[in-house]
């Protein structure tokens, strides 16, 4: 009787209970913070490059010094999920929710270097939607 007893206990809790959850966030490569920890002026573009890849477009100035633009697009997608199960046939109920959620990103670096390849100055901005 006691194990009997102890097994329904057993089974109520899990039909009331039982919920998972999963979350996960991809980190990007390419961060502010990286950019602002990083990149100093007077920096050789090969350091530059170093630290945060190649270019998507690399043009020049007024004065043909070059200058490196990263454009970076991410997109962050959360799903959740949360199940509940009955565990007696008297309860026999089941219920699953789920739920998604998108956050859009974007980071735009601008590197302007001198003559001599080295950092002369750079600005970023970033957004989040």
């Amino acid at each position: 009787m006691r194990h009997a007893w102890t097994l329904a206990s057993l089974c109520f809790f899990l039909a009331i209970t039982g919920c998972g959850g999963k979350a996960e966030i991809k980190e990007d490569r390419l961060t502010v913070g990286k950019v602002q920890g990083e990149i100093k002026v007077g920096m050789a573009a090969s350091q530059v490059a170093e630290i945060l890849g190649s270019p998507n477009i690399v043009t020049t100035d007024e004065k043909r010094r070059e200058v490196w633009i990263y454009d970076k697009v991410s997109t962050d997608r959360v799903d959740i999920s949360s199940s509940a199960y009955g565990g007696l046939i008297i309860l026999g109920a089941s219920s699953r929710d789920s739920s998604s959620s998108q956050r859009q990103r974007t980071l735009t670096i601008i590197i302007k270097y001198d003559e001599e390849k080295k950092v002369r100055d750079f600005a970023y901005n970033a957004t989040q939607f």
